[in-house]
């Protein structure tokens, strides 16, 4: 068994995993969606991204795509809470909550869409 797969698959799945968390709940409640959960998202997938830099296969390049578009996501995500709270004052209203869920599905998709081809060409290895 390889370490270094066993890291990547962890951490990408991971991503996956705490992504879906923090998405699941009422999309405008704020009680449903934790910061820090959202801070550990962004974590979790940027150290999943890091590690996608270096694969030089096209499968790679596509992988390092879905992370940096979950991350680029993820960052929208937290720059729109941390304006609208600290900001200008407007808080988290039902339609700030909204907004910020559905930067985080797109940030879930992708994860998606990196655990997909990550599983499916685990698949096709072993053939």
């Amino acid at each position: 068994m390889n370490l270094e797969k066993v890291i990547f698959g962890f951490f990408v799945v991971l991503a996956l995993t705490l992504n879906f968390g923090f998405f699941l709940g009422e999309m405008d409640n704020p009680a449903h969606h934790s910061v820090y959960e959202l801070f550990a998202v962004i974590v979790v997938n940027v150290i999943a991204t890091a590690l996608k830099f270096g694969d030089r296969s096209q499968i790679g390049a596509v992988l390092l795509a879905t992370s940096l578009v979950a991350v680029l996501e993820l960052f929208a995500a937290a720059i729109y809470w941390v304006s609208a709270v600290h900001i200008t004052g407007t808080g988290l209203t039902p339609d700030v909550m909204a907004s910020i869920i559905s930067l985080t599905g797109g940030a879930l998709l992708a994860n998606v869409i990196s655990t997909i081809i990550l599983v499916s060409e685990t698949l096709f290895n072993r053939l």
